[in-house]
């Protein structure tokens, strides 16, 4: 079948479509801040908008698109296409977003996914995990999850939302509040957003960073602000790296446990903190320390590969497109 695809990438933070040509090359991008207190309709309604941009952009008509793949961090009902929950973008539950999405767009197929299981087709069919007929895809940013394949195919589980390891149980009852609604999953210790509040917490309790000057205030630190402070040796941010490197490395080493398989492709604007100076000859990433993790649990010396993704930036647009091949 002959046609353009969109792919979007649709994040806690950012939003990113891709227009890709029937070889698969993307032509056109656009992208704009997620709105994380926007209602499902106001969400859905500006995609369905920024839909339209993108083909208006390229003058092609919704009548030459083989189809739209969404992916988002969400539990998802795949068959259906409805949203469970969200919890990097808590108003969205419980909602039809196949369905409301096709109707805004005049029918137009559409298929909608968990993003990790949207990048994990794509780098398993195009980039790291080539070769592996088993692999896990492990997205490190504003939260974490992971995608199985499985004799080379997505396993889903019954519902749709395998893998949302993020939301295992590492202190039952401990630490902040998730979007999941539970305390103590393994996301609310070592997420992007998540260990941002950590640091809040502990500015709030008297403890003094850089952060706070480097921000313009506790209530503006990012990721970035973290890895910046991390370079200089700021003691909290070495905590919090600390922390972070210490929860993904069990998060992953039970995965591996459980599963028995051995390529984990890492995506996500976090595997690269910490790549810097923190002390002399030590540039270790935040991959190469929860790997060191890992390894301290893994008492036997079979090979296991944790490796980058390969598709860059546009590895959730790219995935997101891929779902409808």
């Amino acid at each position: 079948m002959a046609g353009y695809t969109i792919g979007i990438d649709a994040g806690g933070t950012k939003t990113a479509y891709g227009l890709l040509d029937n070889e698969k090359k993307i032509i056109r991008r656009i992208s704009h801040p997620s709105d994380g207190g926007a209602p499902p309709e106001v969400f859905f309604d500006t995609m369905a908008d920024r839909i339209q941009e993108l083909l208006d952009g390229a003058g092609i008509k919704k009548d030459e698109l083989r189809g739209i793949g969404v992916g988002l961090p969400s539990f998802i009902l795949f068959e259906e296409g409805r949203i469970i929950k969200t919890s990097n973008l808590p108003r969205i539950r419980d909602f039809p977003a196949r369905s409301y999405l096709m109707k805004k767009l005049g029918g137009v197929r559409v298929l909608i996914d968990n993003d990790a299981h949207a990048a994990a087709v794509a780098e398993h069919r195009l980039g790291a995990g080539r070769g592996f007929d088993n692999m896990l895809y492990c997205p490190v940013s504003t939260g974490i999850s992971s995608a199985i394949i499985i004799n080379g195919r997505l396993f889903r589980g019954r519902y749709g939302w395998s893998g949302e390891s993020g939301h295992m149980i590492a202190t039952p009852g401990e630490g902040i509040e998730c979007g999941c609604g539970n305390r103590g999953c393994y996301m609310s210790w070592c997420s992007g957003s998540m260990i941002v509040k950590h640091i809040r917490n502990w500015i709030a309790a008297g403890e003094k960073t850089v952060m706070t000057d480097l921000a313009g205030g506790a209530e503006n630190i990012t990721a970035r602000h973290i890895e910046r402070a991390f370079q200089e040796g700021d003691t909290l941010a070495v905590r919090a790296v600390d922390q972070m490197s210490r929860f993904l490395g069990l998060w992953t080493f039970n995965l591996y446990v459980t599963l028995n398989i051995n390529c984990f492709v890492f995506g996500g604007g976090l595997v690269k903190m910490g790549k810097g100076l923190v002390r002399e000859g030590d540039n270790r990433d935040l991959l190469a320390r929860m790997k060191e993790v890992f390894d301290g649990y893994n008492n036997n010396d079979l090979p296991v590969y944790f490796k980058e993704a390969e598709l860059g930036d546009d590895y959730g647009v790219i995935g997101a497109a891929e779902l409808l091949f």
